[in-house]
């Protein structure tokens, strides 16, 4: 954690000279941080990483040259720092190339508040401050310019030892939050043809941005995702995204509940109201996932679904852009399994398989 007393250095990159101007406005009024410099496109963006040494940088997505992804993908290799993307689109090209620039290591997504007299100004500038401070704080590692292939997980590591109930298993569950949309992917685009256990997933994100993650996440894999509907029945094989501003969960009959009861560590939805109703509806049956995020949704309620049998398991620290919630999770010991992206998806695939 950053001392109090140390103020945070923002780059800020983006083509339009008004929204430089007034995203410095909104960052330099906060005691906490100072804009240390402000890129209008890919290349000087790059360059000043390496010669400002900003604890963070906002991103632009689309610009001339270089857009959002390409500059994104570029500092992860050289000078690797957060980013924060800022988009004022919710378009599915830019959209998509959002989530892009995520898997390339920016750590979050973020709409561009749109200036005063709007009504949402004020909550979304509130909402970009606060995850520009959390951001901050995050450790990012270099990418390397050709992606090397993961190491080839050959059968369950040791760790990860099915128990006899593995075969029992009706549905997997899983939260996410911050760096989320990226393992995600890495999990879904992973799953066999095949795959017969329905997919329940609470992934917080900003509004707006939810359509277009499903449309990205859709591309690659072959399990059909769609975002959930109220008394909807959930179909085995087909991945379900609560909606926004809506907590997601299941009855016994498989079929999808939405509620808005009041939200839940601050959240709506919760990963702890989806977490609760499947340990309820389905006991052992069930497999609870805990990935990367802030803060502590869903570790308590992952530690009710392990009383109840049910297996469980977390994102490992490795991976994860921020091992909050997982991390309280293994406090907790709520945990059957740590595993990284990768590991998660042959374990179920295995425990798929074993059904």
């Amino acid at each position: 954690m950053k001392k109090q007393s140390t103020i945070i250095k923002v780059l800020i990159v983006d083509d339009s000279l008004t929204t430089r101007e007034y995203m410095k406005y909104i960052f330099n009024a906060d005691k906490d941080m100072k804009v240390v410099g402000m890129a209008k496109d890919g290349e000087e963006a790059v360059k000043m990483v390496q010669l400002k040494q900003p604890d963070v940088v906002t991103m632009d997505i689309h610009m001339p040259g270089m857009d959002g992804y390409e500059v994104t993908r570029r500092i992860m290799e050289t000078n690797p720092v957060p980013i924060v993307v800022v988009s004022a689109s919710l378009n599915s090209r830019e959209v998509a190339r959002t989530f892009q620039a995520m898997k390339a290591g920016a750590v979050a997504a973020l709409g561009k508040p749109p200036g005063p007299g709007s009504p949402q100004n004020d909550r979304m500038v509130s909402k970009m401050l606060q995850t520009v401070k959390l951001m901050s704080e995050v450790k990012v590692v270099k990418r390397f310019a050709k992606a090397r292939k993961p190491k080839a997980v050959s059968g369950i590591l040791p760790r990860t030892e099915i128990r006899p109930t593995a075969s029992q298993a009706e549905m997997v569950t899983i939260g996410a939050s911050t760096g989320g949309p990226p393992v995600i992917q890495t999990i879904l685009s992973n799953l066999t043809n095949g795959f017969s256990c329905p997919i329940l997933i609470v992934q917080h994100i900003a509004t707006g941005f939810l359509d277009g993650m499903v449309d990205w996440l859709s591309k690659d894999t072959v399990l059909p995702i769609k975002i959930s509907a109220n008394g909807e029945n959930v179909l085995g094989g087909h991945v379900y995204f609560a909606p926004e501003n809506f907590h997601m969960g299941i009855t016994g009959s498989k079929k999808i509940v939405l509620s808005k009861s009041p939200p839940e560590n601050g959240l709506r939805p919760a990963v702890s109201y989806l977490f609760r109703s499947t340990a309820k509806a389905f006991g052992q049956r069930v497999v609870g996932v805990l990935l990367t995020g802030m803060g502590k949704d869903g570790s308590a309620e992952l530690k009710i679904m392990k009383e109840k049998g049910a297996i469980t398991i977390v994102q490992d620290k490795k991976s994860s852009v921020v091992h909050g919630m997982p991390g309280e999770a293994i406090k907790l010991n709520a945990a059957n399994h740590i595993l990284s992206p990768e590991e998660i998806a042959v374990f179920l695939n295995s425990l798929d398989n074993r059904r």
